[in-house]
């Protein structure tokens, strides 16, 4: 019998942004890396049964002997990730045997455990589901020249973040979809959505920030302190 749920957390990619030798997935947070922080929020879950670890292929060694010194116990692979964020996610759903996947990013320790439930809970009333806030700002669109085209209606517009749940064998449909045609997606459920299958959106929290820049991870020292205030 297959496991309910398993997760694939990608830290697979480099990132230019925020200016360091080292990747920013391994830089510290408080006295652990990253990663680290965001694994820790899927051990704790209680409806996760296996974690897939995807990241660089000069990385999967210390990777390990991270997850065998913080005890974190639900992962069950670490490999090697591909050249795109999403032939790192294929590899990742390769390594899962389980009815329904969690897929997160990596540089996103900040998730609710909740929000991520919620997630999950309704992927599996729905079959897709993907954590996003409300837009705060305006948006405009422009083109090539500077020049604003159009101003979409800000009550339509969602920053779509991740978690994004999935029935696994649909995701997996999706991206081998996906491989055959030669198409790039920006996140996993846009290659959902390409079969015709519908997407709900599940409203998150503006603190799960992806950490991609200095200014980044000087606010997440913030809320790191922020949550150890408050335990």
């Amino acid at each position: 019998m297959k496991r309910k749920l398993g997760a694939v957390v990608v830290a697979a990619g480099k990132g230019s942004r925020m200016g360091t030798e080292e990747s920013k997935q391994y830089l510290r947070l408080g006295n652990k890396p990253i990663i680290i922080h965001t694994l820790e929020t899927f051990e704790r879950m209680a409806e996760i049964d296996e974690i897939a670890l995807v990241v660089g292929a000069d990385d999967v060694e210390r990777c390990r002997q991270w997850i065998s010194e913080y005890g974190i116990r639900k992962v069950t692979s670490v490999v090697a990730g591909g050249n795109e964020r999403q032939h790192s996610v294929y590899k990742g759903l390769a390594q899962l045997d389980v009815e329904y996947v969690l897929i997160h990013d990596g540089v996103r320790p900040f998730v609710r455990m909740d929000h991520a439930r919620a997630c999950f809970d309704e992927a599996v009333r729905s079959g897709a589901a993907v954590l996003a806030v409300p837009v705060k700002d305006t948006i405009k669109q422009v083109n090539e020249s500077g020049v604003i085209q159009t101003t979409p209606d800000r009550r339509s517009l969602w920053a779509i973040q991740t978690p994004q749940a999935f029935r696994h064998s649909v995701v997996l449909a999706a991206h081998e979809q996906a491989r055959k045609d030669g198409f790039i997606g920006t996140d996993d459920s846009m290659l959902v959505e390409r079969l015709g299958i519908p997407v709900t959106v599940v409203e998150g929290d503006y603190t799960n920030i992806k950490i991609t820049t200095p200014e980044d991870l000087d606010f997440a020292a913030l809320l790191l302190k922020k949550r150890g205030e408050e335990r």
